[in-house]
């Protein structure tokens, strides 16, 4: 079994053929699929697709970065709501992004710590959201870390040393198919990284894996990002993907729905 650790299948980038590419993904051996979530506005997408394939999506909750804006106290305040009285496997997706716009720096810091805080409280697993933030991230897990706090750096692109750094701090490592790229570096050195902290996922539908860079992404190019991580330990693609399925249920629970 592969389990997709981050992918927004809930968006309307799907609805056209959401049952064709949940079944192309199944041929390919994802069984399981992690939801997270963007603001208040995609909450109810987020739901009514779980509730469509409840034995297949798993939910989390959270307050994307770049959806930190003057209202983001009131987003917050929806999204506690949900996580008082819903199911969730995680709070995300959180984080900071720079790459867009730096209005709401203050306002991202403060977001990010009163969900990391959630996550701690809940015992829930964190998913990152990091662009052009590195340093203040790893600043910020590093000064809320009190030993309850675990997760995955999504969409994991720094370098070796912010890729340790992160280890260091409990959290896995979320690859996808930046691994793929030419210029995409990770590859250069994700063999120092134990395959015991890494996860797979795709962030579907945006960043799909080479031969298919540009287009779509879905769930069953998984099978692209382990094939090239298999080549990086020298290994196979079924012992990567036995590995970073073990990886995910320590991260995220049995997911049992």
């Amino acid at each position: 079994m592969i389990i997709d650790t981050h992918t927004h299948l809930f968006v309307k980038q799907f609805d056209s053929d959401r049952d064709e590419v949940i079944r192309r993904a199944q041929e390919a051996g994802v069984e399981k699929f992690l939801l997270p979530n963007i603001d208040t506005a995609s909450v109810k997408r987020l739901k009514d697709t779980v509730n469509a394939y409840p034995d297949k999506m798993f939910p989390m909750m959270g307050l994307h970065p770049t959806s930190v804006k003057e209202n983001y106290r009131k987003e917050l305040q929806q999204i506690e709501k949900e996580l008082e009285t819903g199911t969730y496997y995680g709070i995300g997706e959180i984080g900071m992004d720079f790459y867009w716009d730096k209005t709401f720096v203050k306002e991202q810091e403060e977001a990010f710590r009163i969900q990391l805080r959630w996550a701690k409280e809940l015992n829930l697993p964190v998913s990152i959201h990091i662009r052009e933030t590195f340093p203040q991230v790893l600043r910020i897990v590093e000064e809320e870390q009190d030993g309850r706090l675990r997760g995955v750096f999504h969409c994991f692109t720094g370098t070796e040393e912010q890729a340790q750094k992160a280890v260091n701090l409990n959290m896995w490592l979320g690859i996808g198919g930046v691994v793929t790229f030419k210029n995409g570096r990770i590859d250069k050195f994700l063999h120092k990284i134990p395959a015991e902290n890494i996860v797979v996922e795709t962030d579907a539908p945006w960043l799909a894996p080479v031969p298919f860079r540009g287009k779509r992404n879905e769930p069953a190019y998984l099978t692209y990002v382990l094939k090239k991580l298999a080549e990086i330990y020298h290994t196979t693609p079924d012992e990567m993907a036995c590995i970073t399925t073990h990886n995910a249920l320590d991260v995220f629970g049995e997911l049992n729905p």
